[in-house]
């Protein structure tokens, strides 16, 4: 996400190096760059313009510091300046009541129903909720369709009913049988349309009047650019919406609509749809977002995404055997396993501060690790327990069994005894500090072996 738009930002930056100081002239040529930058990803011209003069007011306002460059210093405001136009501090949804009622609205494709799913599934792991999705799309059979098959992958009930043709009669009977089975959050998904018309206005103005609902979503393509600005507009002026979530994210190069929802409707975005995967909806986080435009990385978003999968008992476990240095091939497939949970590979890596840049252009699907677990699982348990024991003719039949050569059996073995002596020396606080000054003494970068 937001690729072209932190290409071009770094570009914009490089104006300024080897300048001793921020003036008007070198100031001005930096962020005609960046205002070029802004409306190349789709933000709107008055957008832009506002963003570069407050930037500039406050660039030049400032003194540089003799331990920061001019580049250094631009860069900071402009972050400070993206946060607040992407709404300073992330927001919260209202899912408190008896029960909570979450409506949602958007055009057809934007993935309504299906972010209906992942915000119950959200709530579900999240929040520890007990939610009711409700298909009061009367107008599209396969959108309840769609919605059961949904709520049967994530354990989560779907209220329908295609006699009645009244949405908002559905959305009455589906709070009435929430209160009465337990249910504390409801989930209202909504019929969508092509286009923005008065007849769709009309109903999601009164399933909202009818059902009083404590969060009103819109739900839109963040791919559609400006289109999604302008809808987001309309609806707002119609049904007055909390919150946004913006859906495919993760591929949108450009990143305009993030950037100008805010300032454009004054409603927060709440949510961003990230992937394909049900779990693939995350909180929108302003200053993480920048952070990652700016090509800052987003340790944090790692850190919780990896938390997630963290096992504390299991963990202590596995610190226990690679300080006696008894870390198998069982413990590194698991470990493969949780890293394979917290998501895609690339966009990973694209979470640690300089890795962007380096991962563009590098294609890593789903499978990467498809060809090690292979060799993994063509192991016999004991030669997984104790790889010290595989020989040749071992190595012919894993890589037989696996569909590789003996030129990659090799090649995972390598790795895995640099990875095992690597976590061995890590495990212990004295070795580690030595290895640290080693590696401070380094010049250049120094790559970390199967890491």
């Amino acid at each position: 996400m937001f690729e072209n738009l932190s290409d071009k930002f770094e570009r914009a930056f490089k104006v300024l190096k080897g300048q001793g100081q921020i003036t008007e002239i070198n100031v001005a040529e930096t962020l005609k760059e960046v205002r070029r930058a802004l409306l190349d990803a789709d933000v709107n011209y008055k957008t832009a313009k506002e963003f570069t003069n407050r930037v500039k007011e406050k660039a030049l306002g400032r003194n540089v510091l003799t331990t920061i460059s001019p580049g250094q210093l631009l860069t900071k405001i402009c972050h400070e300046e993206l946060v607040e136009l992407m709404g300073g501090e992330e927001s919260h949804i209202n899912f408190k009541g008896n029960p909570g009622i979450i409506l949602m609205a958007g055009l057809q494709g934007s993935g309504k129903t299906t972010h209906s799913g992942k915000l119950a599934l959200w709530l579900k792991k999240k929040q520890r909720k007990n939610p009711l999705l409700v298909a009061c799309d009367v107008y599209r059979p396969a959108a309840i369709d769609q919605l059961h098959v949904l709520g049967e992958q994530l354990d989560v009930e779907v209220f329908s009913n295609k006699e009645e043709k009244n949405p908002v009669k559905i959305a009455q009977d589906a709070i009435q049988y929430a209160k009465s089975n337990g249910f504390n959050v409801v989930i209202v998904d909504t019929a969508g349309r092509l286009a923005v018309d008065e007849k769709m206005m009309d109903e999601i103005a009164a399933i909202k009047n009818a059902i009083n609902p404590t969060e009103t979503l819109f739900v839109v393509d963040a791919m559609t650019g400006q289109d999604a600005v302008n809808t987001a507009k309309t609806f707002n002026e119609r049904i007055d919406f909390d919150g946004v979530i913006l859906t495919k994210l993760d591929g949108d190069t450009r990143g305009g609509s993030a950037l100008t929802i805010k300032t454009v409707v004054n409603k927060p975005i709440k949510f961003v749809g990230v992937g394909e995967k049900m779990d693939a909806l995350d909180i929108f986080y302003p200053a993480r977002m920048a952070d990652r435009i700016l090509g800052m990385g987003d340790v944090v978003s790692l850190v919780e995404k990896a938390q997630e999968q963290f096992d504390e008992k299991e963990a202590k476990k596995l610190q226990k055997k690679i300080a006696q240095n008894k870390f198998d091939f069982d413990d590194f497939y698991a470990q493969l396993q949780q890293i394979k949970k917290m998501g895609n590979v690339k966009d990973l890596m694209g979470m640690i501060p300089g890795m962007g840049k380096a991962m563009k252009g590098v294609d890593i699907d789903d499978d990467a690790f498809k060809g090690i677990e292979a060799m993994i699982q063509s192991m016999t348990p004991k030669e997984r327990a104790n790889p010290s024991i595989i020989n040749g003719s071992r190595k012919k039949r894993i890589a037989k069994g696996s569909g590789n050569n003996i030129q990659e059996v090799n090649k995972l073995l390598k790795q895995f005894n640099e990875t095992k002596k690597m976590m061995h020396l890590m495990s212990n606080k004295k070795n580690m500090m030595n290895m640290m000054r080693q590696l401070k003494g380094m010049r250049g970068g120094v790559g970390l072996p199967g890491m």
